[in-house]
């Protein structure tokens, strides 16, 4: 981005690209992908950039925004999420384990797992725990409270803990 933008623009880009670049990395599978939607998504906020300073919670609309522009670039190129493929391989699990194709077999439950959460869910189980947000972080990237991503994040361990033991039976 060019220094010639609005100084709340850029400062926006600079604290949201890596967290939107993490999030979609995690969908699209791919660094050069995860960049093209994020840019294409600021590219959109910039061109309604004083609309979206008047928005109740920006971050929000900026996140969704980021989402849509990764679905659709996922679509263009007839791809679906990729979350079960690259994260999986990604697990410092599998680095250290004792029996790898156990620990391999337990992430692909996890991750499949993680693919029935409900949307808002996925988003924080993915920055928390997935890539290593702190909950201040992973609250001002999606636009929620801190105790809105705690809550969501027990939720989703509940959640998952349901599927997970589904899948043991």
């Amino acid at each position: 981005m060019t220094t010639g933008l609005p100084a709340d623009f850029r400062a926006f880009h600079q604290l949201h690209r890596k967290a939107y670049i993490d999030r979609a990395m995690v969908y699209l599978g791919n660094h050069a992908d995860a960049e093209e939607a994020v840019d294409a998504a600021f590219e959109q906020l910039l061109r309604c950039w004083a609309k979206v300073l008047t928005m109740e919670n920006p971050a929000a609309y900026a996140w969704k925004v980021m989402k849509n522009r990764v679905i659709d670039l996922a679509r263009a190129r007839n791809r679906g999420p990729a979350l079960l493929d690259n994260a999986t391989f990604e697990t410092a699990i599998l680095k250290d384990a004792v029996d790898p194709i156990a620990a391999l077999e337990e992430s692909l439950n996890l991750y499949q797992a993680i693919k029935k959460l409900p949307e808002r869910q996925q988003d924080v189980v993915i920055l928390l725990h997935c890539r290593g947000y702190r909950v201040a972080e992973t609250a001002t990237h999606l636009g929620i409270t801190e105790a809105g991503v705690r809550s969501t994040a027990r939720y989703a361990r509940r959640r998952l803990q349901q599927l997970l033991a589904k899948d043991d039976r």
